[in-house]
């Protein structure tokens, strides 16, 4: 399992790297980029074709921090610091694109030439300032310097040392780069923090999405259109970073016409994934009973709804989905929590003392959630747990 889990973020990274480079180069030859970051210093540093060798090495280190990290917490943090390299340099490129100012020599030795051939291929002289190089050569410090110990760290060290350098030595990058890189990854490094993955993934993952759509919708595309999903995204993510499902602004059972408004991508991709889970389990019950009186499961339709027990209670546990109209009455109660994230205990408790409350009064209840998948069992199984009908020891 942890290595299909590796696999994953291999992919993923990749796929960031393959999409954001090559577009922000594109985007500065469109441009014809004349801006140059060299300093004085720069018209001192050789050219050393040799220094090809470790600088065409950073692929093989960027791979194999995925295979070589220990447990799924460092294997989560190393990705999520590398995405956030890449992503993060990519849209400094598009806003200030950057080209290196001089020409390289000729290259005369076999091995380096056949280098620089491959770096043509894949590589122009834009995408200055950060490198990424460099802000990759820390992350990937920081993951392997726990795995590795004695001689192994010292050569770890030192050739991470001979990749940043070599990125001056090869004329890919100035000075000014190479302190633009150790300023990125130190930044990853602080903003992707051991030991708290699990609670920001969601927000995370919505901040990545924003800054691709930033990058190839509004860089490329200059779309407004793309400016807004992007805010949009960044709300969402700003949601689920605070623990805020009122954020979404969801309101006796339904969304505003504001809340649309600020909320469209997230609002819009929940209703698509609901259609698609009622089409995929077209044969399957939408909700079941989990006790004398309980019922959980998905958002229903209108038809499904009739086939609740008369008078029955409903614990709405959905920020991004509106409730079937015929469910809104006086037995209606919108509790939300955020979907794909654990709750606050606060959160928990109210809607456990509000099952409790219909359930000592005798009352049916259904609890759902968006599919019926995550919150509206997690709830069943604490409720049972403390009333004793349920063995499981696990609420995760």
């Amino acid at each position: 399992m942890l290595v299909r889990l590796r696999l994953v973020h291999l992919a993923l990274n990749w796929l960031a790297f393959s999409v954001c480079y090559p577009l922000c180069n594109l985007l500065a030859a469109q441009q014809s980029v004349r801006r140059s970051l060299a300093l004085p210093l720069d018209a001192a540093i050789p050219f050393v074709p040799w220094m090809a060798v470790p600088y065409a090495t950073s692929g093989l280190l960027f791979t194999l921090v995925f295979f070589l990290v220990r447990g799924r917490e460092a294997l989560r943090v190393a990705s999520r610091r590398l995405l956030l390299v890449t992503v993060a340099g990519c849209l400094v490129f598009a806003a200030l694109p950057a080209r290196f100012g001089a020409v390289r020599p000729a290259v005369a030795d076999a091995v380096p030439a056949a280098l620089f051939g491959w770096l043509d291929l894949v590589d122009q002289p834009y995408n200055q300032c950060p490198s990424l190089h460099v802000a990759y050569c820390v992350i990937v410090w920081l993951a392997l310097r726990p795995v590795c110990r004695g001689p192994l760290r010292i050569l770890l060290g030192g050739w991470l040392v001979l990749v940043g350098a070599s990125t001056v030595f090869t004329w890919q990058h100035h000075v000014a780069d190479v302190a633009g890189g150790l300023l990125l990854g130190a930044g990853a490094a602080w903003v992707v923090r051991p030991g708290a993955t699990r609670r920001t993934t969601v927000a995370f993952y919505y901040t990545v999405m924003a800054d691709f759509v930033v990058l190839a919708g509004v860089a490329a595309l200059h779309s407004w259109i793309a400016a807004w999903a992007a805010a949009s995204l960044l709300l969402v993510a700003a949601a689920y970073a605070g623990r805020r499902p009122g954020l979404i602004a969801k309101r006796a059972g339904s969304h505003p016409l504001y809340a649309w408004l600020l909320f469209w991508p997230y609002l819009s991709g929940y209703w698509l994934t609901w259609a698609l889970v009622r089409v995929r389990e077209r044969g399957r019950p939408a909700f079941v009973q989990h006790a004398p009186g309980l019922w959980t499961g998905r958002r229903l339709t209108a038809a499904e709804a009739r086939h609740l027990p008369p008078g029955c209670h409903v614990i709405d546990l959905t920020g991004e989905l509106s409730e079937t109209a015929s469910l809104r009455h006086a037995r209606y109660v919108h509790l939300p929590l955020l979907d794909l994230q654990a709750p606050r205990p606060s959160q928990l408790r109210a809607v456990l003392a509000a099952l409790a409350r219909l359930r000592a009064a005798g009352e049916p209840v259904y609890v759902h959630c968006a599919m019926g998948y995550s919150r509206s069992r997690l709830i069943s199984r604490i409720y049972l747990r403390r009333n004793r009908r349920c063995p499981s020891r696990s609420i995760s």
